[in-house]
């Protein structure tokens, strides 16, 4: 599952690196919980919350739909 995970964090990081961000994968829970930690512009930004649940939870959901939500870590 975490081969998964990171081919569409791949495509994600495309995104958000346009704006100056980047995207790491923290840990996957047990109960299917990713958490990623927002990097660069993403960081700060006060969009951060809606591209989080509205593209990055969306694209992981869709390439791997085991996955139960997304989770962002400091």
């Amino acid at each position: 599952m975490e081969e998964r995970i990171n081919a569409a964090l791949e495509d994600i990081r495309q995104v958000l690196k346009r704006d100056g961000g980047d995207i790491e994968l923290v840990e996957v829970t047990d109960d299917n919980i990713v958490k990623v930690r927002l990097q660069g512009h993403c960081a700060g930004c006060p969009g951060a919350r809606m591209t989080l649940k509205g593209i990055v939870e969306q694209i992981l959901q869709e390439s791997v739909p085991e996955i139960k939500g997304v989770e962002a870590v400091d």
